[in-house]
């Protein structure tokens, strides 16, 4: 009797990646000075494997695209199911101002990379793909996972190589995360940021190693299981919980394709649009089953703990296989707008992130700084990495407010959602006019944010304006 065994060979091979990065990082101090994840360490060693030694032996990338594709919508169904305290009565301008963050910068990278990739194209690259400008809002803000499945449908369109191209950028999100998310950590601790007690926890040296030491206490879980293990394993019903949300996020995509199909070629071509952004629809279909069980009352079962490290795992393996199915060979033939794009949306980025973070939060403004720097280039489960360094018990209202911000900023970003392929339908037609028209379209998002910007920061708005960051005593409480 067969068994298909290509998938759990390649779980396999992520899985002694991801060991060897443990390894590599309690032994290398650059490694621990600034605590690159293990996934991503695994994900380069994959790299070389996956594009020299796996194909002769009649291995490909597919299993890692699936997994890049599913994972990250399991880790962002994992986060959302998380049952978040009782929302204060009073008005919080933090989330409003957390959702205008994270759409500027939607705003400000499609800008930048589609002014860019224009640029290029009138100058020196008259044949690059004029879509090419929203990779650094793909990989960066939504991650690779979103990045590879849109480039996938534009090489369905005709547009080869734009799958390994959207990973490539989500790998390089990750890279901006991890360097520069440490970085500013460090930095804003140096300057007074933050307090200074909060060193302490990032030099400690399990932390930074990744592992603890082998003097130090037993691991002990001071989980509260629900379920008992005998009738089912926690771990197992969580899981389950998870898992039947996916089933249920297929389900109603699959509903929704169907309804479509009535409209005509417009209707098919928005489902497949709507199967790149899946992961929007697991977001939406989570809050639901998260607000059924609220009021069926049985909210209690869910185990926050074991979410997390359900998301954690999903991330893991995530971020693995997408550096790892990175074809070398395309980003050879793309690497000049990859590099242009890649450095000048990521620094842009980060400079105009922190600048407007120190002025538009009333509160915790370092906290949500971290948070949503994570979020705008390595996605939601780095940011919430980068913000552990320094609120290890999520004690602040950082990321709570990032989960309630999250429905505005689909809400504020659905055109730009709808009109990704518009580039990519002019160059079928040889023309820049929609390309134009999407730049316009993003001009205005900037000029919208500015106003809500202007709106929420009060008297901040222009104070110090040379200091990257308005230092306020008022905005560093728990």
């Amino acid at each position: 009797m067969e068994f298909e065994w290509t998938i759990f060979l390649d779980i396999g091979v992520i899985s002694l990646a991801l060991l060897v990065g443990t390894l590599i990082r309690t032994k290398v101090g650059f490694f621990q000075k600034y605590l690159i994840p293990n996934n991503l360490t695994a994900g380069f060693l994959l790299l070389p494997y996956y594009n020299w030694v796996a194909p002769a032996m009649g291995l490909d990338t597919v299993n890692l695209e699936n997994i890049v594709f599913h994972f990250l919508n399991i880790s962002f169904i994992s986060m959302i199911l998380r049952v978040s305290p009782k929302r204060s009565s009073k008005k919080n301008p933090d989330v409003m101002a957390t959702a205008v963050t994270l759409t500027t910068q939607y705003a400000l990278q499609c800008f930048l990379g589609t002014g860019l990739v224009l640029i290029m194209i009138f100058t020196f690259m008259p044949d690059l793909f004029p879509g090419f400008g929203l990779f650094p809002t793909l990989g960066y803000s939504l991650g690779p996972g979103q990045a590879f499945a849109i480039g996938k449908g534009w090489e369905q369109m005709g547009f080869t190589g734009l799958s390994d191209v959207g990973l490539t950028f989500g790998a390089l999100g990750f890279v901006w995360a991890c360097f520069g998310g440490i970085f500013l950590v460090n930095y804003g601790l140096r300057k007074g940021w933050l307090e200074r007690s909060k060193y302490e926890k990032i030099n400690e040296a399990q932390v930074r190693a990744g592992v603890q030491k082998r003097s130090g206490p037993p691991h002990t879980s001071n989980v509260n299981d629900i379920t008992t293990p005998e009738a089912i394993d926690p771990l197992s019903f969580n899981l389950a919980l998870v898992l039947g949300t996916y089933l249920l996020t297929y389900l109603l995509l699959k509903v929704i394709t169907w309804g479509l199909s009535f409209v005509g070629p417009l209707g098919y071509e928005l489902a497949v649009n709507l199967w790149g952004i899946m992961f929007i629809f697991s977001a939406l279909t989570a809050m639901l089953v998260k607000a059924f069980m609220g009021g069926m009352k049985i909210e209690y079962v869910v185990d926050n703990d074991r979410l997390t490290r359900i998301s954690g795992f999903a991330v893991d393996y995530m971020v693995a296989a997408a550096v790892g199915a990175i074809s070398i060979a395309i980003i050879g033939e793309f690497w000049i707008p990859i590099v242009v794009l890649g450095v000048v949306c990521g620094v842009m980025s980060t400079i105009t992130h922190i600048w407007l973070s120190s002025r538009i939060f009333s509160d915790n403004a370092f906290y949500r700084s971290v948070l949503c720097y994570g979020a705008i280039t390595g996605t939601l489960p780095t940011g919430l990495a980068l913000l552990r360094i320094i609120d290890p018990k999520f004690e602040t209202p950082a990321s709570r407010d990032y989960m309630y911000a999250s429905g505005l900023v689909f809400l504020f970003v659905i055109p730009i959602i709808l009109t990704a392929n518009a580039p990519a339908k002019g160059a079928l037609e040889g023309s820049l006019r929609n390309t134009w028209l999407v730049l316009a379209l993003y001009g205005l998002y900037l000029a919208f944010c500015f106003v809500l910007y202007l709106l929420l920061s009060g008297n901040r708005r222009f104070e110090d304006p040379s200091n990257i960051w308005l230092k306020r005593k008022d905005t560093e409480v728990i």
